[in-house]
C-alpha cells in the first residue's frame, strides 16, 4: 500500500487539494494513531493506555496535585465552625475550573492518553464530590435512605457527558456508562431496598430488581458499544477505542448475570450450561473482533465466581474457562476468518472488522 508522507501532504496544499489546515489536522490524526498502531499484527485490537513515560509522570503529578487539594479542603473544613456544605460547594468548582484548564492543553492540544484518561476519573471524582455536598442528605444516607443520591448521580453524570462533548475522551464513556448502571441501581434500591451483598447484583434469583437492573443496562451497554463499532470498522478513529471500554463495561454486566446464576444453582447441568453460555458469548466477540468484550466478562466472572463461590464444581469450570482462553488466543485469527466466511450471507460483513 502507498504510503503518503509529509511532502505529498504539501503538494496537497499547494494544489489546492488541501488547505493548510486541513493537512496539519490529517497529520496530527496520523501521529496519534501512530503509537496504539505502530508493529501492530493484523487482525489484533488496537489498545493504548500511554504514549510514553512522560505521560505516566504527567498522572503521577495530577494525582499527587489532587490528593494535596483534597488534603487542604479537608484541612480547611475542618477548621471551619460551619458553611461546610458551601465551602465544599466552592471547592469542586475551583477544581473543576483547574481541571477544565489542564484537559484544554494535555487533551486538547498535547492529545495525550493516560492524562485524559486520569482527567477524566478526577473530573467525575470532583463532579460527585461537588453534587454530592449540594444536594445529598448525610442524615438520610445514615438511615439507609438513599432517595437524596439519583439527583447528584444524574448530575454528575450529566458533567462527564460534558467532559465528554468536549474532549472525546474515548475513557469517559465508560464513565458515563458506570453513572447510568448506578442511577439505575439507586431507584431499584429506593423501590425494593438495599441489596443484601455484591452478589444480588448478578443473581437472577436474589430478592429484588437488581440482578434484572444489571443485565437490562449491560444490553442497552453493548447496543451503544457496537454502534460504535460499526460506525467504524477498520477502527482508525476514537469511535472504535469509545467502544472498547463501552464493551469493558457491557460485558461484566451481561455474562457475570448469567454466569453467576448458573454458578449459583450449583448442578452439574448448570455448570454445563454455563460453557454454553460463555461459548455463545465467545462466538459474539470473535464475530464483533473484541477480545476486550470477551476477556472482560470472563475474568469478572472467575473473580468473582472465586470470591462468592466455592466448590470443586466452580473450581473445574474456572480451569476450564483459563484453557479456553488461552487457546482461543492462539487461534483468534483463524477462527474468525472461517466463522465470518460461513456466516458470509447473513452478517453485513462490509460493517464488521476484516478477516485476516
Amino acid at each position: 500500500m502507498t504510503q503518503v508522507d509529509q511532502n505529498d501532504l504539501r503538494a496537497a496544499v499547494g494544489s489546492g487539494l488541501l488547505t493548510e489546515a486541513q493537512a496539519a489536522t490529517l497529520l496530527a490524526m496520523a501521529y496519534s494513531r501512530k503509537g496504539a498502531r505502530e508493529n501492530l499484527a493484523p487482525g489484533d485490537e488496537p489498545f493504548e493506555l500511554f504514549k510514553g513515560f512522560n505521560e505516566i509522570f504527567i498522572v503521577i503529578g495530577l494525582v499527587i496535585l489532587a490528593s494535596g487539594w483534597m488534603a487542604f479542603t479537608a484541612v480547611d473544613l475542618a477548621r471551619s465552625i460551619g458553611g461546610y456544605q458551601d465551602k465544599a460547594i466552592y471547592s469542586a468548582i475551583a477544581g473543576a475550573a483547574v481541571l477544565w484548564i489542564l484537559s484544554e492543553y494535555f487533551i486538547r492540544r498535547r492529545r495525550m492518553v493516560a492524562p485524559a484518561i486520569a482527567l477524566s476519573l478526577l473530573w467525575a471524582g470532583n463532579a460527585g464530590a461537588g453534587f454530592s455536598a449540594a444536594f445529598s442528605q448525610p442524615f438520610m444516607l445514615a438511615q439507609n435512605d438513599y432517595s437524596s443520591l439519583p439527583l447528584p448521580f444524574a448530575m454528575a453524570t450529566a458533567a462527564v457527558t460534558l467532559f465528554w462533548l468536549r474532549f472525546r475522551v474515548p475513557f469517559a464513556m465508560a464513565l458515563i456508562a458506570l453513572g447510568v448502571f448506578v442511577l439505575a441501581l439507586l431507584s431499584g434500591s429506593i423501590q425494593a431496598g438495599t441489596p443484601a451483598g455484591v452478589s444480588d447484583l448478578f443473581l437472577l434469583s436474589a430478592s429484588g430488581p437488581f440482578a434484572w437492573i444489571t443485565l437490562a443496562v449491560g444490553f442497552a451497554v453493548f447496543a451503544v458499544a457496537m454502534a460504535f463499532d460499526l460506525s467504524d470498522p477498520h477502527r482508525v478513529t476514537r469511535r472504535s477505542a469509545q467502544g472498547f471500554w463501552l464493551h469493558v463495561v457491557a460485558a461484566p454486566a451481561l455474562v457475570n448475570t448469567i454466569a453467576l446464576s448458573l454458578l449459583n444453582a450449583g448442578t452439574s447441568g448448570s455448570n454445563m450450561l454455563l460453557i454454553g453460555v460463555l461459548l455463545v458469548f465467545a462466538l459474539i466477540a470473535i464475530i464483533i473482533d473484541r477480545r476486550s468484550f470477551l476477556i472482560a466478562a470472563i475474568g469478572y466472572s472467575v473473580t468473582l465466581a472465586g470470591t462468592v463461590f466455592s466448590g470443586e464444581g466452580t473450581a473445574i469450570t474456572i480451569l476450564a474457562l483459563g484453557m479456553f482462553l488461552v487457546a482461543l488466543g492462539a487461534f483468534w485469527s483463524h477462527i474468525r476468518a472461517v466463522l465470518l466466511s460461513l456466516l458470509s450471507g447473513v452478517l453485513p460483513l462490509g460493517r464488521l472488522p476484516p478477516s485476516h
